[in-house]
């Protein structure tokens, strides 16, 4: 399944659960309170413009740079820095930034398809920057791997390549080890333990501890997103609730908070929650998602 199909039964999914909650009277105790609004309504008005009037296009990835603190967003037409003005481009790029990941300070890793135009081979394999996505260079697997899905913990870089279906390792970003092939809409690595990874899909949450080689179904809640810090396993549910785990999705805890629409990227920094959502808004929550504000809209 390509990211764009799996993009959009995500967002299906995530869309008819927000609307059969809508119809079905007031949230029981368990599914927590309905957030109020926070001025974040649903919009149908397309893809942000930039300020200079590019289209922001569909986010596939979301980071935040430990250096400043600053949000970036993956999209369709390059890389963005995201702030309470708006999106700003990050240099000249505009290749179709799929995976996408900030490992460092400044330090992003990438992978997706040329511009439009542009000369090179359809797939980007693995590329890296060193200043904050204003410039990349190639670092593995240009012409042969398109990483959907990209992770970092410890020294493992891990993606998930859509033309072969398989989750690929590295330890040094220029020599791969294929792994067992496995359908994800989210990737997420534990950052103590870099063999332990978690994936979401069709087929419910499923677990692995040997770093991508075998996996196995993990009970609970259908989950949609996930991001996994170094405090806790944060996801967002099917029925838009936002929940919290401390033993690899074991268990799930519900912090009260709701997506507030069908968001396709997730991240988190310092205790505040970053949604992207299908119609190409960046939302943000400091309250583990019982409100939410735009950060770009």
């Amino acid at each position: 399944m390509t990211r764009g199909c799996r993009t959009k039964w995500l967002g299906a999914v995530l869309a008819a659960a927000l609307a059969l909650t809508g119809c079905t009277g007031p949230a029981s105790p368990s599914s927590g309170p309905t957030p109020p609004s926070s001025g974040a309504s649903p919009s149908s008005s397309g893809p942000t413009p930039t300020g200079d009037g590019e289209e922001f296009g569909h986010v596939h990835g979301l980071g935040v740079n430990p250096r400043d603190g600053q949000l970036y967003a993956a999209t369709h037409h390059g890389v963005f820095r995201i702030t309470g003005s708006g999106p700003t481009r990050v240099g000249e790029g505009r290749q179709d930034t799929m995976g996408f990941t900030v490992t460092g300070p400044d330090e992003f890793l990438a992978s997706g398809h040329p511009a439009h135009g542009e000369a090179g081979p359809a797939h980007l394999g693995l590329i890296g920057s060193t200043d904050a996505g204003r410039t990349w260079r190639t670092l593995s697997l240009a012409g042969e791997a398109d990483f959907h899905l990209l992770r970092q913990a410890g020294d493992t870089v891990y993606g998930l390549d859509s033309t072969s279906g398989a989750l690929m390792a590295s330890a040094d970003r220029a020599t791969w080890e294929r792994r067992a092939r496995v359908e994800a809409d989210d990737l997420a690595v534990d950052p103590a333990r870099p063999d332990t990874l978690l994936v979401t899909g069709e087929q419910g949450v499923r677990r692995s501890t040997d770093g991508g080689r075998t996996w196995s179904p993990v009970g609970g809640p259908a989950v949609l997103l996930l991001h996994w810090s170094t405090r806790e396993l944060v996801g967002v549910a099917a029925d838009g609730q936002i929940l919290r785990s401390t033993d690899a999705a074991a268990s799930w805890t519900p912090t009260g908070g709701r997506a507030t629409d069908a968001p396709v990227a997730l991240t988190a920094h310092e205790g505040r929650l970053y949604l992207a959502t299908r119609d190409a808004r960046v939302l943000r929550s400091d309250d583990a998602g019982k409100t939410w504000h735009p950060v770009a809209s």
